[in-house]
């Protein structure tokens, strides 16, 4: 193959000599020019064959997987497209300093004396282009200081002293502010192309116009202090004049017919190119083959690079390849394992890293797991990317059908998460800072107040939004609380103090005129006088009410067993005529609470039930306690008609009642005195008829992770 090789570039260099020789008009080889170039193609095509049976070759190689293959193919393409580019070069220099050299033979001056005369005609305008601009220039800053009012007489004076065809001032819009022309057959200027208007930028062209023939075009802005800022455009047209038109056209058609005249050497340009093209050929071909051996020199330390990479890329740093030269191969090789060392060090140091990641991430978790705050993190196209915890315990459902979901499709129509979703949507899509809201929740636990707080994520991080949200329900009801804890004072003072005074009234009077009066008036004045009495002492049953709201004794907690408690409240009702049931679970762990506080609880809701049950045929009523989620709950349940849907979220507020008579405090008292034993209450309307309220208490044991 090395000595075929050998034989192929002895000839071609044989082959390219003769060429050489052959061009500078030899006698003997200027008539066998057209052999040599055949010869020349012969040998290429053959170079040609060479090169392809060695690329087919090494085709099968890379089929066949061997290694280092493709490297030396690469190396191939390498070395072939940087012998070819130079020599592309050399070639269009060659040509280029050929044609040059045929230019020589024609009468050069004439063709100087045409190019300089375009020149010259050329500088003429540019110079007369320049002229322009410089009055421009002086015309923009005299209209700087000039308002609406005097622009039309200030550009008239200035057209005048500076010996302008036509100017005409734009706004910012491009709309004419103001035109004047030298001649009144141009009343409308020559308007520039919009973009050029927009820019606001410098602009000189000469253009053809088909009317007005060449003509020099100068735009400039006009910078306005008195306008606010305004930017105006100003420009001059200036018509080219006649004469130098005319000479410069009658130049340039003499340049071309000049040309075309020097089209005879054509011919000769083409039997030297086709010399150069050939040399090119043939060079370019025994490159390629010599970059082919030089490729498969060359390959051996390179897959060797090669296997040390695989190796690197499998995670396996160990292969450390020895450098047997001192070239720029042994170099590379020697660098190649400082890198393997470099990439092992920084691996080590990144598994570091992606462990204190980690840990971070993991505290992140733990922290958000921890929050009370429902926190939801949603993508650009509002889909539920994370969640904590307590997002999913507040809304009721489980984290796992909110986590990846889209925000518009959690719930169905209808239900309350459905609504949580779409109102969440709408204040995203209103709003593109942070917004605030707060909505009511009727999920599974209950109503619930919901504090939403939304923001878009800040640049630099990725899009998408964060839904911060709390359960204010307890808050809303504590404020609630206790303004009708204030309100209940207030009232029981005002009410208070003139109750007696009218008491007494009533009652002096009546012991006044006993005896003066006749037996009818007698009577009236007794029935008047114990009506005033009792409606006095009703007041003040109710002040006395409202002020035990308001003064609601703190509780004193003390191990309490429920069962034993109820027992001994229900033992004073009539059990008969209540249809009372009851259904204690036994063995209940006591509970942490306050006894007097909690039979004033028993009382009112076991009042609550008789009331309900009044002239009912079949009353029923049944009281039951279980244990659950280490708390004792206690159920009373009648039969009765149940609390009207309209008053279901308002239940435990004062005055909240559907009784002719009382005050609307006992549901109120008895949500009062569940929380103060940090228990909680519930009132449900049972399908079947009826309600129950059922309270939770903690066990004793647990009341200090409450305190």
């Amino acid at each position: 193959m090395r000595s075929l090789i050998a034989a192929a570039l002895g000839l071609g260099i044989l082959l390219l000599a003769l060429l050489f020789y052959a061009s500078g008009d030899s006698a003997v080889f200027s008539d066998s020019l057209p052999s040599l170039f055949f010869g020349g193609g012969v040998f290429g095509l053959a170079l040609l064959v060479l090169l392809g049976w060695r690329l087919w070759w090494l085709q099968k190689r890379i089929r066949r997987g061997v290694f280092g293959a493709k490297l030396t193919f690469k190396l191939l393409l390498m070395f072939g497209v940087v012998a070819m580019l130079p020599g592309l070069v050399v070639y269009g220099a060659s040509v280029f300093f050929l044609n040059r050299s045929i230019e020589t033979w024609f009468d050069v001056r004439v063709d100087n004396a045409l190019t300089s005369g375009v020149n010259l005609g050329q500088q003429a305008l540019d110079n007369l282009l320049r002229e322009l601009d410089k009055k421009a220039e002086r015309m923009a800053l005299s209209l700087s200081d000039e308002g609406r009012g005097s622009i039309i007489t200030g550009l008239s004076t200035l057209r005048e002293q500076s010996a302008v065809h036509e100017v005409t001032l734009f706004d910012a819009r491009g709309g004419v502010i103001a035109h004047v022309s030298g001649e009144r057959g141009t009343l409308l200027p020559v308007l520039p192309d919009r973009s050029v208007l927009r820019q606001q930028q410098p602009y000189s062209r000469i253009e053809e116009v088909s009317e007005r023939g060449l003509i020099m075009r100068v735009i400039v802005p006009v910078y306005s202090s008195a306008l606010a800022g305004e930017t105006r455009m100003l420009q001059l047209v200036q018509p080219v004049p006649a004469k130098l038109a005319l000479d410069a056209q009658a130049v340039q058609l003499a340049y071309q017919e000049y040309q075309q005249i020097a089209v005879a050497r054509v011919g000769l340009k083409r039997i030297y190119g086709a010399a150069l093209t050939l040399t090119l050929l043939l060079a370019l071909l025994m490159t390629f083959v010599i970059a082919y051996l030089l490729s498969e020199r060359l390959g051996a330390p390179l897959r060797t690079l090669a296997r040390g990479t695989r190796a690197v890329a499998k995670g396996d740093f160990s292969q450390m390849p020895l450098a047997k030269s001192r070239d720029e191969l042994g170099v590379l090789i020697q660098s190649f394992n400082r890198m393997t060392q470099q990439l092992s060090d920084a691996r080590e140091q990144l598994a570091r890293n992606h462990q204190q990641t980690e840990q971070a991430k993991a505290f992140l978790e733990r922290v958000l797991a921890n929050l009370s705050s429902g926190v939801m993190v949603l993508d650009e196209a509002l889909q539920v990317r994370n969640l904590n915890s307590a997002a999913a315990q507040i809304l009721g459902v489980a984290a796992a059908e909110l986590d990846a979901q889209p925000l518009v499709g959690l719930g169905q129509p209808g239900e309350a998460l459905h609504e949580f979703a779409a109102t969440v949507a709408a204040r995203f899509a209103e709003h593109e800072g942070e917004w605030q809201e707060q909505v009511d929740y009727a999920g599974h636990g209950g109503s619930q107040s919901l504090l939403l707080r939304g923001t878009r994520l800040p640049p630099g991080v990725e899009r998408g939004y964060v839904l911060v949200f709390d359960d204010v329900t307890k808050l809303i009801n504590a404020e609630r609380n206790a303004a009708w804890s204030e309100v209940a004072r207030r009232l029981a003072h005002e009410i208070k103090n003139p109750l007696t005074p009218i008491q007494l009234s009533a009652e002096r009077l009546a012991r006044k005129l006993d005896g003066h009066l006749s037996p009818v008036d007698a009577e009236f004045l007794g029935r008047a006088t114990q009506t005033i009495v009792s409606q006095v002492a009703a007041m003040k049953s109710m002040v006395d009410a409202f002020t035990g709201y308001a003064r609601m004794p703190r509780a004193k907690l003390e191990a309490l067993d429920l069962n034993e408690l109820v027992s001994e409240v229900l033992a004073l009702y009539d059990g008969r005529a209540l249809g009372l049931h009851l259904s204690l679970a036994p063995g209940l762990p006591r509970i942490a609470g306050d006894s007097t506080l909690l039979r004033q609880v028993i009382h009112n809701l076991m009042q609550n039930a008789q009331d309900a049950l009044t002239g009912h045929p079949a009353p029923s009523v049944e009281v039951s306690t279980r244990l659950g989620n280490n708390a004792v709950c206690l159920s009373v349940t009648d039969n009765g008609a149940g609390f009207p849907e309209h008053l279901m979220t308002r239940l435990f507020e004062p005055y909240a009642t559907t009784k002719a008579k009382g005050t609307g405090l006992g549901l109120a008292i008895v949500k009062k005195i569940v929380e103060e034993h940090h228990g909680k209450i519930q009132i449900e309307n049972l399908k079947s008829g009826g309600a129950v309220i059922r309270i939770a208490l903690p066990v004793f044991a647990a009341v200090g992770e409450h305190r």
